[in-house]
């Protein structure tokens, strides 16, 4: 329980290095993919997906846009609206809080006359139904009745492209409105000016959840401009609201291109990414480019199964997986850093919308097997943001820190980079800006370092923080012994077995202590307040099990296996109805366990630790039947930038990585009959399921290359070696299948 590395964890991956740092040549799938992605998956209930076009991991998210701004708004769209005030540029996907929703157009028709008001802000504003729409990876259309105009819409990496076609008589118009924005996003100031007869260009600065955000913009239309006019003008916030007129009906193109940096940078980005390569005003040609490389990303892992619906459901959240983290910097590489200052030639592609506290866990490992090419990006990007403020990102958006949710979880994306062979970064500067981050004073990181707990009463949330951190610190404890850090190891040792402090072994539950030692009183395991007690976004019932990186060391602590077991059975036993206190991100209930929240992902797959594997592939292909579908209220929860979806991914494949940086895959219940990832250097894994389907949902026995396998887990070596791990279903458990010790997953694995 308190050894937690083996040196050998390290050199078995130190093979990965050579290829991890290749540029893979792409080729079209012959497939298209994209058939099987249905973007309103998500939409409805509370997944907050983001509705629109984009291309993989792109700096815009052009979609359209309701005036509502309720928490289920979040992404700027609901699928239970049906009024659209226009399309914006920028989007969140699946967060719990709104932001961005950055320069919006809305085509107009008529005598339109502004009407505006404070109750009245969006006068423009026409209805829609679901009928009116399209959307499909990189393209989005919606025929807007009210103004008699079909708008489509298409992207590159950096420039939004709209193609307006206006079927009444007279002139045709385009509004542009820089103070909306989703959500929590105010106006601070904002520039719309003419530049020559077919171009504008200008910048929103807003304040919200990113506290200082700066976006600039080249905007070219495809017809000269004949008048523009600023309907809305504020001293303090300068341009609002214009109305910008063309000579004529018919079609009209709009070409948007984003800068973190400058107008003239975002019109060298529109230069580079579409006339350069595509001519000007080549809209189809756009959407044909976005669609190549939606089928690229997706064409990775290819699936067969008999279900049309399972396959539209994994395809859309394989896409989902892929709409964050997005880009921050133009063409040349130049990018904005969090202390405001522009850095220029940085030597890697900087990348902003980090959800660590979510996507840690089963996104970015995802990420390693199918986006390795991204990886040493993504590193590099979050030890600029450490150079730049102190320390690593905690949830990192367009240039700022918003110190959102609990823990440091940069640390597990790093470290698990790290021991998988990615070495296109510094890992000096790496190790050094992880112990740096650990060792503040900040978010009750002051009290883990002078008692060894948080107490209570200091703050909120103090049991949430402590287990988090404890992850953490297993990681940086890790690559400390890799490194040969060995002061270094025995302290973060140390801070990683601090968990043991918050469960009280007289009731088998994590609760909060006072700085006395006592327990806070009273105590309900079942109470669930948002952000105002010992739990954040949960409680007792569900972070009882956050101890992901020593699962040996919680079973001991419930008095072995068995107790354990029983113990975790009553997790999806007690009933639902009795979270007290729950705000709406406790959702996706089996019992108290809460599916529609990140703490409980990796929970299911804790049964395999004792023994027990065929109760993981029970909950795990309950959960995969019951709580992803193909319709628009197909999330049981916030996709939360991906990790709602990667978890899909991964379980429906046939496995977990509980640890999110040892290196390991835990098998829970395979959904599909077979699944091939391709791999660099020409590799493919495959995954078979025989005698697969809905009753024979447990694993009979494995095959490894046509060998017999006995372990209940996988490691990343070995898939990325390449092969064939054929499944044997049946539907009765084999309770000897991963029971014995050598057979199960452990928290060190190599």
């Amino acid at each position: 329980m308190k050894q937690l590395i083996n040196i050998a964890f390290i050199s078995t991956l130190l093979f990965a290095v050579a290829c991890t740092n290749e540029k893979k040549t792409e080729t079209r799938p012959k497939t298209d993919y994209t058939q099987f992605v249905d973007p309103f998956i998500g939409s409805d209930y509370h997944g907050h997906v983001f509705v629109g076009a984009n291309v993989p991991f792109g700096a815009v998210q052009l979609g359209p846009n309701n005036p509502t701004q309720g928490w289920d708004w979040c992404s700027g769209y609901h699928y239970s609206d049906s009024l659209l005030i226009g399309f914006a540029h920028t989007q969140l996907s699946g967060t719990g809080i709104g932001d961005l929703g950055d320069i919006l157009f809305m085509p107009l028709a008529g005598d339109y006359s502004p009407a505006i008001t404070e109750e009245n802000p969006y006068d423009w504003q026409a209805k829609y139904t679901h009928n009116d729409e399209v959307v499909k990876p990189g393209y989005y259309s919606v025929d807007i009745k009210k103004y008699n105009v079909k708008a489509e819409l298409t992207t590159t990496e950096r420039v939004g492209f709209h193609k307006y076609n206006y079927k009444n008589e007279g002139n045709s118009k385009v509004l542009i409105d820089l103070k909306y924005g989703t959500g929590w996003d105010k106006l601070a100031k904002g520039a719309i000016k003419q530049v020559d007869k077919n171009s504008i260009e200008g910048f929103r600065f807003s304040t919200g959840w990113a506290k200082d955000q700066r976006v600039f913009y080249h905007t070219q239309f495809s017809k000269d401009i004949k008048n523009i006019e600023i309907i809305r003008k504020d001293e303090k916030l300068g341009d609002v609201t214009a109305i910008i007129e063309f000579e004529g009906n018919g079609e009209l193109l709009a070409k948007t291109a984003l800068s973190p940096v400058s107008s003239a940078n975002a019109k060298k980005n529109m230069n580079a990414e579409i006339d350069a390569e595509l001519g000007y005003w080549n809209f189809e040609g756009v959407y044909k480019m976005a669609k190549t490389k939606w089928n690229t990303e997706l064409g990775k892992i290819k699936i067969e199964t008999n279900s049309k619906a399972d396959k539209t459901t994994f395809y859309t959240a394989l896409y989902h997986t892929m709409i964050a983290p997005s880009l921050f910097n133009d063409v040349d590489g130049t990018y904005r850093g969090t202390d405001k200052e522009v850095y220029s030639n940085p030597g890697f592609d900087n990348y902003s919308v980090f959800s660590l506290w979510d996507t840690y866990r089963a996104a970015h490992p995802l990420f390693t097997l199918v986006q390795p090419n991204r990886i040493n990006d993504f590193v590099n990007s979050l030890l600029a943001a450490y150079e730049q403020q102190g320390k690593l990102p905690v949830w990192h958006l367009k240039g700022n820190e918003t110190d959102c949710m609990v823990g440091y979880h940069s640390v597990p994306v790093i470290v698990d980079a790290y021991f998988k062979g990615f070495r296109g970064f510094d890992v000096e500067k790496a190790f050094t800006a992880m112990k740096t981050t650990a060792l503040l004073d900040e978010r009750g990181l002051d009290f883990v370092k002078s008692k060894g707990f948080i107490p209570a009463e200091s703050g909120v949330e103090s049991v949430a923080r402590a287990l988090e951190y404890a992850i953490d610190d297993w990681c940086i404890a890790a690559m400390a012994k890799a490194l040969g850090k060995m002061g270094d190891y025995e302290l973060f040792t140390k801070r990683a077995n601090y968990y043991e402090k918050y469960f009280d072994s007289d009731i088998k539950f994590m609760r909060g202590k006072m700085a006395d030692g006592s327990w806070r009183t009273p105590f309900n395991p079942i109470h669930s307040a948002h952000r105002d007690d010992d739990f954040c976004e949960g409680n007792s019932w569900q972070y009882t099990w956050l101890v992901p990186h020593d699962a040996e060391g919680l079973i001991q602590l419930h008095g072995g296996e068995d107790a354990f077991i029983t113990k975790l059975d009553s997790l999806f036993s007690i009933p639902s109805d009795q979270v007290e206190g729950a705000s709406s991100d406790i959702s996706g209930l089996i019992g108290q366990y809460a599916h529609g929240n990140e703490p409980s992902h990796h929970t299911t797959y804790m049964y395999a630790y004792a023994g027990a594997q065929w109760k993981t592939a029970e909950k795990v292909r309950e959960i995969c039947t019951t709580m992803y579908t193909d319709q628009p209220d197909g999330l049981c929860g916030n996709e939360d930038c991906g990790q709602m979806s990667a978890w899909y991914v991964l379980s429906s494949m046939g496995m977990y990585p509980v640890n999110p940086a040892n290196g390991a895959y835990v098998f829970g219940s395979p959904l599909f009959n077979k699944v091939t990832i391709d791999l660099l250097g020409g590799k493919a894994f495959t995954f078979v399921a025989e005698n697969n389907s809905k009753e024979n949902l447990y694993i009979q026995s494995i095959t490894l290359n046509g060998k017999p396998y006995t372990k209940s887990f996988i490691t990343h070596k070995q898939i990325l070696e390449g092969g064939q791990l054929v499944f044997v279903m049946g539907n009765t458990p084999n309770k000897l299948f991963g029971k014995a010790a050598d057979d199960r997953p452990k928290s060190v694995v190599y």
